[in-house]
């Protein structure tokens, strides 16, 4: 996994969702042989309500609310097919094929066969569509690309706001956080820095008191 997609892994996960990453399609060629055509950089699924409880003796701390820049409709799953760049933020031909696309809505059981042909030509169409079940499909795009300027259909989400995003969560949630591994690389590498600053402004902060 590349730096920008474990970023968007690490705010995905922060924001609920349940993520694969670089998720293969696989497809049949002559002799009886098969081959990955293509793969996915992201795919992830958030429940409806979704959120986090920390119990404890004095109290309970809760979260739930996603973050507004991903657009989330909180009252049905949301299922998000995604590519990460390093660059501009746009889908891949793989991520738009769509035999591809009839693939993955059926490995995540937003369909059926008979009824994925339709969902995915409203996909592609609009760059979002709703499953029989209810279930919310849509493409994003992660990138350098800030979300103003892009004219395509699809909604993209920036590197630079998950970066800003990750950080103040960090500082939002510490007192919950700061005992907390996530055995997540981007994740824990923003969070050992966070550690280093707090600690440097503890410090700081003792030593002015004395």
């Amino acid at each position: 996994m590349d730096n920008a997609a474990a970023l968007v892994e690490a705010y995905l996960y922060l924001n609920r969702y349940f993520t694969v990453t670089e998720y293969p399609v696989i497809e049949a060629i002559h002799k009886g042989g098969y081959r990955v055509a293509t793969d996915l950089d992201i795919l992830a699924l958030r429940f409806p309500k979704a959120g986090r409880l920390v119990p404890g003796s004095h109290g309970e701390h809760s979260v739930f609310a996603p973050d507004l820049a991903l657009h989330c409709r909180l009252d049905r799953a949301d299922m998000q097919v995604g590519e990460v760049k390093e660059g501009r933020a746009e889908l891949n031909r793989g991520a738009s094929d769509p035999e591809v696309l009839r693939v993955m809505l059926a490995r995540f059981g937003c369909c059926s066969a008979e009824e994925s042909g339709a969902l995915v030509q409203q996909l592609l169409r609009k760059g979002a569509a709703t499953a029989p079940a209810g279930r919310g499909v849509r493409f994003i795009a992660f990138g350098m690309t800030h979300e103003d300027d892009h004219p395509h259909g699809y909604h993209v989400v920036s590197l630079a706001h998950i970066v800003q995003f990750l950080k103040d969560y960090l500082r939002t949630h510490w007192a919950v956080l700061h005992n907390a591994r996530f055995k997540h690389p981007a994740f824990d590498i923003l969070a050992l820095l966070e550690k280093t600053l707090y600690g440097r402004h503890t410090a700081r902060e003792h030593r002015h008191g004395a």
